[in-house]
C-alpha cells in the first residue's frame, strides 16, 4: 500500500508541476497581450511609468495565470521529489516560446523548434527515470534531514559562498559578469527550494487533521522561504536589468536546477533509491533539456528556417562541379577565349594577365 501510495503521489505532483509549467508560460502570454493593447489604446506604457494595466483585463489573466503556476509548482514539491519538479521547470520556457508564435506573431525559428523538441524528449527522460519514492513524509522526518552532517556542511558552504559573492565579489565585478549574480540566484535557490519542501509537507499534514504549525519547525522553514526568496528576487533582477534576457535565462535555469539537484541528493536523499541506468537516464535528461533551452534562447534572433536551408543546399550543388574540374575547365575555356580575342585586338600579354588574375604574360617570364 506504502508503495502504491508513492506512485500516486509522484502522479499528482507530475502533473502539478506540468500544470504550473502551463499556467506560467501562458501568463506572460496573457501580459503581453494585454500591454500590446494598451499601446493600441494610446496609454501610457509601464515602462514609461503607466500603470493603465491595472484596468485591463488580461493583465490581470496574466496575473491569475502565474499566481496559480506559482501555487501548483509549490504544492507539487509536497507530491513530487525535488529532482523532478525543478527540471520541468523549463517547460514554462517552452509554452511561453510556442504561444508567442502563435497569439503574439513572433516568429520561432528553426532552432527555436529544435530547442523545443529536445526540451519535451530531455523532459521525457527525465519523468521515466526520477525517483518514484520520497524519504521524507512528514516534518519529523524533515527535522532529522536538516541535522544531518552532510546537509548541515552543504547548507554551510551554500551560505558562506552565498555571503561572499553578495560582499565581496558582487561589488567589484557583478556589473561586468553575468555569473555573479546568478550564482547567488542558484545557491540560495538550492535553500529555498529545500524550505518548500518542508513547508508542502507541513501543509499536506495539516490537511490531513495535523497541527504541525505549533512546532517551530514550520516557522522556521516560512522564514527562511522569504528570506531566500526576497534574496533571489532582488539578485536576478539585477542581473535581467543590466545583462540580455537570452542569456540570463538559460544560464541561471542550468545553475539553479544543478544547485537544486545537488541539495536534493544531500538532503532528501531521492538519488538513494534510483539505479545507475536511472541515474544516468536523469543526468541525460537534464542535459538534453539544458540544450534545448540554449537553442531557444541563443539563436532566437537568427533567421534560420528549413526554407534557408534548402537554398544553401542548392547553392552547394551548384558550387559542387567546381570541385570535380568542369567549372575550373570552363573557366579555363572562357580565360582562354578572352585572351585570344584581346591578342586579335592587339593587347599585350601583361594586361591580360592583370585583369584575370589567371594567365602570365611571356614578358614576366
Amino acid at each position: 500500500m506504502g508503495q502504491d501510495r508513492g506512485k500516486y503521489d509522484f502522479y499528482i505532483g507530475l502533473a502539478l508541476a506540468i500544470s504550473s509549467s502551463i499556467f506560467i508560460g501562458g501568463s506572460f502570454i496573457l501580459k503581453k497581450k494585454g500591454l500590446l493593447r494598451l499601446a493600441k489604446k494610446g496609454s501610457m506604457r509601464a515602462g514609461q511609468g503607466g500603470h493603465a494595466y491595472l484596468k485591463e483585463w488580461l493583465w490581470w489573466a496574466g496575473l491569475l495565470s502565474m499566481g496559480a503556476g506559482e501555487a501548483a509548482n509549490f504544492a507539487a514539491y509536497a507530491f513530487a521529489p525535488a529532482t523532478l519538479v525543478t527540471p520541468l521547470g523549463a517547460l514554462s520556457v517552452l509554452v511561453s516560446a510556442v504561444l508567442s508564435s502563435y497569439f503574439l506573431t513572433e516568429r520561432l525559428n528553426l532552432h527555436g523548434k529544435l530547442g523545443c523538441l529536445l526540451s519535451i524528449l530531455g523532459s521525457t527522460t527525465m519523468v521515466i527515470h526520477a525517483p518514484k519514492e520520497e524519504e521524507i513524509a512528514s516534518l519529523e522526518d524533515m527535522a532529522k534531514k536538516l541535522v544531518d552532517p552532510g546537509f548541515f556542511v552543504f547548507a554551510t558552504l551554500v551560505v558562506i559562498v552565498a555571503l561572499i559573492f553578495i560582499f565581496v565579489v558582487s561589488p567589484r565585478h557583478g556589473q561586468t559578469n553575468i555569473l555573479v549574480y546568478i550564482t547567488i540566484c542558484s545557491v540560495i535557490g538550492a535553500l529555498s527550494v529545500s524550505c518548500v519542501k518542508g513547508l508542502g509537507i507541513a501543509i499536506k499534514e495539516a490537511i490531513a487533521g495535523k497541527n504541525v504549525f505549533k512546532t517551530p519547525l514550520a516557522w522556521i522553514l516560512l522564514l527562511g522561504l522569504v528570506g531566500c526568496v526576497s534574496t533571489q528576487i532582488n539578485y536576478l533582477n539585477k542581473a535581467l536589468d543590466i545583462f540580455n534576457t537570452s542569456l540570463v535565462t538559460p544560464i541561471y535555469y542550468v545553475f539553479f536546477t544543478t544547485s537544486v539537484l545537488t541539495c536534493s541528493a544531500i538532503l532528501f536523499k531521492e538519488w538513494g533509491h534510483m539505479g545507475a541506468d536511472d541515474m544516468i537516464g536523469t543526468l541525460s535528461g537534464f542535459l538534453t533539456i539544458i540544450v534545448g533551452i540554449f537553442l531557444l534562447h541563443a539563436f532566437k534572433d537568427v533567421s534560420v528556417s528549413l526554407a534557408t536551408l534548402a537554398v544553401s543546399i542548392r547553392k552547394e550543388d551548384h558550387a559542387a562541379p567546381a570541385a570535380n574540374g568542369t567549372a575550373s575547365h570552363s573557366n579555363y575555356e572562357l580565360l582562354h577565349s578572352e585572351s585570344t580575342e584581346d591578342l586579335d585586338r592587339g593587347l599585350p600579354y601583361d594586361s591580360v594577365s592583370r585583369r584575370n588574375g589567371a594567365l602570365t604574360s611571356s614578358l614576366d617570364v
